[in-house]
Formats: C-alpha cells, structure tokens, sequence
C-alpha cells in the first residue's frame, strides 16, 4: 500500500526547501519583490518630476513681480492712449489688496518663490502710503480750513450750509454751487461768515476779512470760441477764484478751484483731458502768485499721485499726507474710494486733517487744522 506524502516532502522524503528555486513556496516573494522595486521606481519617478518649493507657482511668482513693478514704476505708464496712467494713479492704493490674494496662494501652491517675489510689492506700497496708516495729527492749530463740493444735485442746501456752519471752520470753501442754491448758502451762513465771496461756481466764507478777490483762468474755454466768449459770460460758470484772508499773522493767499471732471468712456478711455489742462493752469496761476503763505482748498477731481497734478504738487503740499489719519477718502460719498477733495498749503504747518460727516451732497467734506 503506497504511503502518501502529507508532509510536503519530495521524492526523497525530505521536507521542501521555500528557497530552492522553482519550489511554490517561493512564488509569493520573488511576486512581492518585484512589485516593491516597481514602486520604488515609481515614486522616484514622481519625486524627480514634482516640483520643489522655489520651483512650484511660476505663475503666483510673476505675478507678484509684476504687481511691485506696476507700483514701483505707475508713473511710467503712458496717459496715451486712454488715460491709462491716471486711471492707474487714481486707485494705486488698493492694487495694495492683490498683495494677501497673491500670498494666500503662495501659502496654498507651498511656493517659496512666490512668497519672496512678494517682497517686492510689500516694500514699494508701504514706501508710497505706509505713512499714511498712523494718526500724524496734533491738537490745535491757528486756522480751521474746510472744503466742501455741495454738489449741484444735492436736495437740502439749507441742511448742508446748517452743518458746515457747526464744523467751527474760520474758512469755508464751497465748489459746485448752482445759480439755484447761491442765495440759499448766502443766507444760511451769513451768521457765522460776515465775509464772503463767490466767482461763478465757487465761492469762499470767512470770519476774517477777505480782500483782492478775484477769478483765475483756468482755461475752462479753449480755441476761438471760448476767446470770443464776454468776460461776464465766462464769470458766470467759473471754477476758480484767488483771494486773500487776513489773518493776525499776515495776509494768507487762499485759492478755491473746481477742476474739470473726468469720465470713462468706450471710445476715449478715461478722459482727462479737461481737468489735466485746468491743473497746468492753476499751477502757473499758483507759481506766480507772490505771498509766501498759500492755501488751495477744491474738489481737483484727481489723486495727489496723478502726474497731472505734478505743476501744483510741486509747489504745494497736502495737509493729509502731512498731518492725516489714513487715506481721507472723500468720493463717493457713500462709500468713499478716492481723495480727489484736496487741501494743499504753502508756507504754513498742516497741524491735523479730517473728514465731516457726510451732507446731501456725493462727495465729503474735508477739514484741515493749520498754524504758523
């Protein structure tokens, strides 16, 4: 009777050796192995093609780059065609808000290159508005300056003159004033301001003695129709006046201007055109004028950091760059986005700048201590 073999040995009766080759023991592991090494091969393979830290969001990386060249070098962008450069200059401050988009991606992508690329446009915004973001005010101030455009549409004249009036400013500057509301300003301020001269559309508000009062050309007409225009026409809708106040220090130079506005449009762009030639203007009727101690209080209709502006800006400097708290946003109203409201002065020292409260009118009025 054969004997079957329950041990699993061979012919010889001996036990199967797993490690001899060709026994079916050793299938399982030659299997694994192989299939180990193809792994291995695998993820070689992945982590050589895988992008390392500084190599991972090229796109995030030039981006940044971008940004900070864009802040570093907006006066560089061309105004031609379609007003670019002032369109640029006009909202430069919130291009500031692409920096935490950029780096939260970089954080997202673990990209080191992008996070150091965004050195750039980090240290070019705070260069340009980081001394903006503390109060640099001081308490008192010889002269309250107040600048206001009461906008033409505004439905409560009477209720805007009312809180101008309880601002406490010595000066009152108004732009924007319609033949409508005229006598309504005249009379509600008449109590607080017994000096008062008015050029068209703007016009000026005093406690202190006004004297030399004057319209300023700022070319609102141009070409042979405007030279042909009487000069009594022309006074009734311009936008600039010179006067000055005399104060106990000496007599202050004061100019009230409303310049041109701008707009956008499909064909032009953003069209400048108007205001830009009102700027230059201005800023020659400013580099001739010869009292030492100025003040340009106006709605110019544009940022401090638009080049159209370069004639007056450098001979005049802003109270809320100086003494401000923030930005001193002034339009829209509602929601301010831009200072386009300006105070500017020469030769006396901006103590502190503010914002009013908001009147009928779409833009705020801005407010400015000074002192000798």
């Amino acid at each position: 009777m054969t004997q079957v073999d329950t041990a699993g040995t061979g012919q010889g009766g001996s036990p199967a050796d797993p490690r001899e080759p060709g026994t079916g023991a050793g299938l399982p592991a030659a299997v694994g192995s192989g299939g180990t090494r193809r792994a291995d091969v695998r993820r070689a393979f992945r982590n050589g093609i895988r992008p390392g830290p500084w190599k991972r969001g090229p796109v995030l990386t030039a981006s940044a780059l971008l940004l900070g060249l864009l802040l570093l070098l907006h006066t560089e962008i061309p105004n031609r065609p379609g007003g670019l450069g002032s369109l640029v200059a006009t909202f430069l401050p919130w291009f500031g808000l692409l920096i935490p988009v950029l780096l939260a991606g970089a954080l997202w992508r673990r990209s080191a290159s992008a996070a150091v690329a965004l050195l750039l446009p980090v240290t070019v915004w705070l260069n340009l508005f980081g001394g903006l973001l503390g109060d640099k005010s001081h308490p008192g101030g010889d002269l309250t300056l107040v600048s206001h455009n009461v906008g033409a549409d505004n439905p409560d004249p009477a209720g805007t003159a009312r809180d101008l009036a309880a601002s406490g400013a010595d000066v009152l500057a108004l732009e924007e004033i319609t033949p409508q509301a005229s006598g309504t300003y005249e009379r509600e301020l008449a109590k607080a301001y017994p000096y008062h001269a008015v050029r068209g559309t703007v016009g000026l508000w005093s406690r202190l003695p006004l004297s030399d009062t004057r319209p300023v050309d700022i070319e609102q007409d141009v070409g042979p129709l405007g030279d042909a225009k009487p000069a009594e026409i022309k006074l009734a809708y311009s936008r600039a006046l010179r006067t000055t106040v005399a104060t106990d220090r000496g007599p202050l130079a004061v100019y009230v201007a409303h310049l041109g506005s701008v707009r956008m449009n499909p064909r032009a762009g953003f069209w400048t055109d108007s205001r830009d030639r009102n700027a230059q203007a201005l800023g020659k009727a400013i580099a001739a004028e010869r009292n030492e101690r100025v003040v340009l209080l106006g709605d110019l209709n544009g940022t401090m950091d638009d080049r159209a502006f370069d004639g007056i800006t450098s001979q005049l400097h802003s109270v809320q760059d100086a003494a401000g708290d923030g930005f001193g946003f002034s339009w829209p109203a509602k929601f301010p986005v831009v200072r386009i409201d300006q105070i500017l002065v020469r030769g006396v020292q901006p103590q502190s700048s503010w914002l009013l409260p908001a009147t009928g009118s779409d833009h705020r009025p801005v407010a400015a201590g000074i002192s000798w």
